[in-house]
């Protein structure tokens, strides 16, 4: 059914959204190559060929290997959405390839609407006839029903946006006409990508949402309908057809107070329907959701009440279950009401004060309720596919959305400030272990009064912090709200951190960048990094294949058992030598071709290459101190037998690996651990030829050197609650 329509296949377009999620080009700078560049020789007037179009992907996707099938595909659905009859079968418009995919990459709709028309209008005199319209909006009813929108209510919305630019019925349209109209059809902002900032005008925070149930449309009170789609706001849980979006009322939702009568007391934001649980809070009867637009919900305790139980309730809100986390409205207002005078802030200056809190958090003052540990959210929204995304709107909605930041965005600095000064707070980071550790260090260079505490939603695969910290290997879709609970519950640990400084000798070979300062959960050299090298290299290769837990499994084990053949780090202890806080470590007795050195007792999604040990009663942390006499170095076998990993010792685990066979035995769960060599405070590596390493994950060639690791300080994380079954790793218990 794709083909005839001209369109790839879901997992097509699934592949060709992984390798653009790993690419940093534009379609701009790629389409200067063919116009101006190195890449005019493939132009035939304004089309290309498939060789040249195989180069345009090649360029733009930054992949020297783009599978055929998926070039084939994506070429012959170029070539059927043609609207001319002499267009040659063997070449496609380069303005039609350039248009699509600059719809699919990130950035403003309104860049994207201008960059569209402008690549159409050739001859630069800022018009464009209906024709040549038509093809830009071919194009967006492409991308539409590749990302599943329902585009048979998307497509009489862009007609009507037609009849209205060109009003005149001239035929043609000008670049003014093109960008208003645009800017005001709501489904196609969302469409394109928009990302509306907080500015508490009536704004929705609109996203485009499949409903697998029947609801009804604020507006127009009709059925949306089972499995149909229609726009929801993030904020306030408003939904509309996508034809109504341009007709909503405004937003309920204020995220701060305006007002001195608004500091200090929440009161209730009522908005009709989004009753899900489909049974009221007040009378415990139920809400019959099914058949009309009826009940009510709270923006921010989110109770669901009957529209008639509405007078029993109380003008304040309590902010419910997750009241803990939520810094209400009524504890954030501008500075200039914070003064001892009393102001009138008029219509002009209050739209001065709106202006200033979109430029920057410090014109805002934040006053939480007593008792809370208000919840700083920052969220990766390219972390684990397009749940990072669902994430960063499940908690806009839960919480204030001023707590809730996308890195992507404007990075964590700002989320810094904006608490700076926030007592009790608390951090969670929604994202990976790269992500984590960005976070970590921008925290190390905030200078902050007091550090809060940082939790771990995890997203994506590996998240060996995530599992260390009792949060889990992954989330998968859970209640956000029962996870929030378990951070109520949650116990603080002062995790070290470590630094890492590599000093290269003076050879002819190049190295790679050494990828972090800092280790925040392990360092490896040789095995082991092999392995990740070649895994890290094959995933950015073909980023497709590396998309579930199980395949990167897979892959692990195929690459340990190529590396068992080859044995690349074959003797590793006549490559390098090992100092523990300034003594030899004496390897002479051992045949290792690695070395792996512990902050965290997890590597690899889970892999605990110090091994369990049997716990003993009593405090971890002072059983390890009387094992090793307090001593900072920790070598002999027997002591070593009985050692538990400890977050905040300030010792590291240092782990032999005889090779490849046995890294996939730890990693499948067929072995208990590798060879304990010591737990010691410091540690330096000489290295006499080029050999892999890896901080965290991240893996690099590094040619003969020595590389120091010093402890740097001490990280407050939380630790989530205790799993019902007993089996994790003892330090935490």
């Amino acid at each position: 059914m794709a083909k005839e329509r001209g369109l790839i296949s879901p997992n097509d377009f699934a592949q060709l959204q992984k390798y653009m999620e790993y690419s940093t080009n534009k379609v701009s700078d790629v389409l200067k190559l063919f116009e101006d560049g190195e890449m005019a020789e493939y132009l035939q007037g304004d089309a290309i060929g498939y060789e040249g179009f195989q180069q345009f992907l090649k360029i733009y996707l930054e992949a020297d290997n783009v599978p055929n099938h998926l070039s084939l595909a994506l070429f012959q659905s170029f070539k059927m959405g043609h609207l001319e009859d002499t267009v040659k079968n063997d070449v496609v418009y380069l303005s039609d390839v350039s248009c699509y995919f600059s719809l699919l990459e990130g950035g403003r709709p309104e860049d994207k609407l201008e960059f569209t028309f402008k690549l159409y209008d050739t001859d630069r005199n800022g018009i464009l006839d209906s024709s040549e319209v038509d093809r830009i909006i071919i194009q967006m009813m492409r991308v539409a029903e590749y990302l599943d929108w329902d585009v048979s209510e998307l497509r009489p919305i862009l007609q009507e946006m037609m009849k209205e630019i060109d009003y005149d019925g001239s035929g043609s349209v000008s670049l003014a006409e093109w960008l208003r109209a645009g800017a005001t059809t709501v489904p196609l902002l969302v469409l394109l990508g928009l990302e509306m900032t907080l500015k508490d005008n009536g704004q929705h925070l609109w996203r485009p949402k499949r409903f697998p149930r029947p609801v009804y449309c604020n507006l127009c009170e009709s059925s949306i309908g089972l499995g149909k789609q229609g726009l929801s706001c993030n904020l306030c849980k408003y939904v509309v057809h996508d034809q109504c979006a341009m007709k909503a009322l405004p937003c309920e939702v204020s995220t701060y107070a305006k007002s001195r009568k608004d500091i200090g007391i929440q009161s209730h934001v009522w908005v009709r329907g989004g009753c899900e649980s489909g049974r009221c809070d007040r009378c415990q009867k139920k809400i019959r959701i099914y058949h009309s637009l009826v009940g009510l919900h709270c923006v921010w305790c989110h109770l669901e009440i009957h529209d008639d139980c509405l007078q029993a309730m109380g003008h304040e809100c309590d902010c419910g279950l997750l009241r803990d986390h939520i810094l209400p409205p009524s504890s954030i207002y501008p500075s200039v009401l914070a003064s001892g005078q009393e102001r009138k802030i008029s219509k002009t200056s209050q739209k001065t004060v709106d202006d200033l809190n979109l430029s920057t958090f410090e014109a805002l003052r934040i006053d939480p309720v007593s008792n809370t540990h208000p919840l700083l959210v920052f969220v990766n929204p390219k972390s684990g596919g397009k749940q990072g995304e669902r994430v960063l709107w499940k908690f806009q909605y839960l919480l204030n959305p001023r707590q809730v930041f996308n890195l992507l965005k404007d990075g964590p600095e700002p989320g810094l400030r904006f608490f700076r000064d926030v007592p009790g707070c608390r951090i969670l980071v929604c994202g990976g272990d790269g992500t984590v550790g960005w976070i970590l260090e921008t925290i190390d260079k905030a200078n902050l009064p007091v550090v809060p505490p940082v939790a771990v939603l995890p997203l994506g695969t590996g998240n060996d912090l995530a599992r260390c910290l009792r949060w889990g290997g992954g989330y998968e879709g859970q209640n956000l709200g029962k996870i929030l609970k378990d951070l109520e519950m949650s116990k603080v640990v002062h995790m070290d951190r470590w630094s890492v400084e590599v000093i290269p000798q003076q050879t002819e070979e190049k190295s790679d960048p050494v990828p972090f300062q800092i280790i925040n959960n392990y360092f490896s050299i040789g095995v082991d990094a092999s392995i990740a090298h070649r895994f890290h290299i094959m995933r950015e290769k073909y980023p497709e294949k590396f998309n579930s837990r199980m395949k990167n499994k897979l892959w692990y084990f195929e690459f340990a058992t190529s590396e068992s053949i080859f044995s690349t780090c074959k003797k590793l202890e006549e490559s390098l030598t090992v100092e523990i806080c300034g003594k030899p470590l004496d390897l002479s007795n051992l045949s290792l071709e690695g070395i792996a050195v512990l902050n965290i007792p997890s590597m690899h999604g889970g892999s605990n290459l110090w091994g369990d040990t049997k716990r003993p009663h009593g405090d971890t942390h002072g059983i390890n101190q009387a094992l090793g006499a307090a001593a900072k170095v920790i070598t002999d076998p027997d002591i070593l037998k009985t050692c538990v990993p400890d977050l905040s010792d300030k010792r590291l685990e240092v782990v032999g690996l005889e090779g490849a066979i046995e890294m996939g035995q730890i990693y499948t769960k067929l072995k208990n651990a590798g060879h304990r060599l010591a737990k010691c405070s410091e540690i330096t590596f000489h290295t006499t030829k080029t050999l892999p390493m890896q901080i965290d994950g991240e893996p690099w060639m590094q040619t003969p050197c020595t590389i120091k690791i010093t402890h740097k300080n001490q990280m407050p994380m939380l630790v989530g609650p205790p799993p019902r079954s007993s089996n994790f790793f003892g330090f935490l218990c």
